[in-house]
């Protein structure tokens, strides 16, 4: 099973693990890399109730020593799925080969990568080097107790990898025509005007919030936080929620909110967004409590992006481009232990009813593992 990618896909995405995964699915994972000579560490963080932000989840670190002074490549990902919602033509988790396509709840979203990682491994040899693999089952979630809690295990065990490989689906048209060499921050930031209640025919004896949302709206919407970079596109303020609970026409209402979403280059950090944020909200006589989410990071390119691309040009003839474009992934927190980038699978049908993976690019994203990691150790191609 280990060296067939298209097995170890169909084996994962048979186990149901809708975020935060725990149980059935890191066992088929452990499954596949004992054999391989990989010692398998899991534990379960978080001890929260059902459907909090502190649910345990369950995390797998797994690493193959090569020769003293060999070199550490990490692969990493998640085995945690979003919600398969109604409407498949097959069951989610009952994968479906039908023509070249593959059918089911992460088919590219992603354990057919994972999938991959493992398949490719198989085919190395163990004196290459190190090989770990950084798997967690809350990526589509929180995300609190996933890979953070993964960093730190391999800080108190001194496996700091040399470079790391994310496993997200950053394909967009045809496998390997894109890698992510980095990310933008998120950060998301809840807003509140205070008011006084009362009657729309005493206006003097109440005080509107809404006005003073508006204002801090306006003037938020109205920012051009810069221009882009080389490598970045320009940050983006988005209003995603405007909200005054009031089912009375005749009363002035005693409280307004609302949240923002800001998706930020590397120009600027969480804190400093944060920041500007609660001084404009606090002009115009509102409250704003900030939650980053991720601050954007930056692997230049260089020898790495340029194993990639050589690995990925080798088996499709695609010069893939170099990306920073899309939402968040776990690379956010892996950037903090080694240069790290991503390269995965076709995007199309990530999250969708009836997602799917073609059946042929498993075996080719393997071998573009197996490159890669080779590369990486030092050991060629």
């Amino acid at each position: 099973m280990s060296a067939d990618p298209l097995a170890n896909t169909r084996h994962l995405m048979a186990c149901e693990s809708v975020t935060p995964a725990r149980g059935a699915v890191f066992d088929m994972m452990e499954e596949m890399l004992a054999p391989l000579g990989f010692q398998v560490h899991r534990f379960i963080r978080g001890e929260g109730p059902e459907g909090s932000e502190e649910e345990p989840v369950e995390n797998l670190f797994a690493i193959r020593h090569g020769p003293e002074g060999s070199k550490h490549f990490a692969f990493a990902g998640h085995l945690d799925v979003v919600p398969p919602g109604e409407g498949w033509e097959s069951g989610a988790f009952e994968p479906e080969e039908r023509g070249e396509l593959l059918y089911g709840r992460g088919a590219v979203d992603m354990k057919g990568a994972i999938g991959c990682m493992v398949a490719a491994v198989a085919d190395i040899p163990a004196d290459a080097g190190t090989i770990s693999f950084v798997i967690t089952g809350d990526e589509e979630g929180p995300a609190l107790h996933g890979t953070r809690a993964l960093i730190d295990l391999m800080r108190e065990r001194g496996e700091i990898p040399d470079l790391c490989l994310v496993g997200e689906p950053t394909s967009v048209n045809k496998l390997g025509d894109m890698m992510k060499i980095g990310r933008r921050g998120s950060v998301n930031i809840w807003l509140e005007a205070e008011g006084t209640q009362g009657h729309v025919a005493y206006p003097h004896l109440a005080d509107n919030p809404m006005p003073k949302m508006v204002a801090i709206l306006a003037e938020l919407d109205a920012l051009v936080l810069d221009e882009g970079t080389e490598w970045f596109q320009p940050s983006n303020l988005e209003i995603t929620e405007f909200n005054v609970p009031n089912k009375a026409h005749n009363v002035i209402p005693g409280k307004a909110t609302a949240r923002i979403s800001i998706r930020f280059n590397d120009l600027h950090s969480g804190a400093s967004l944060s920041e500007r944020v609660t001084t404009i909200a606090g002009k115009h006589g509102g409250t704003a409590r900030p939650v980053i989410s991720g601050e954007p990071f930056l692997t230049p390119p260089g020898d790495f992006s340029r194993a990639i691309a050589a690995a990925i040009e080798a088996e499709t003839g695609i010069d893939p481009e170099s990306s920073t474009t899309g939402g968040t992934s776990d690379a956010r927190f892996l950037k903090d232990l080694c240069p790290v980038i991503e390269f995965g699978l076709v995007n199309a049908t990530m999250h969708k009813t009836d997602e799917a993976v073609a059946i042929a690019d498993l075996a080719t994203l393997s071998r573009i593992y197996r490159r890669i990691a080779m590369t990486a150790l030092g050991e060629g191609t």
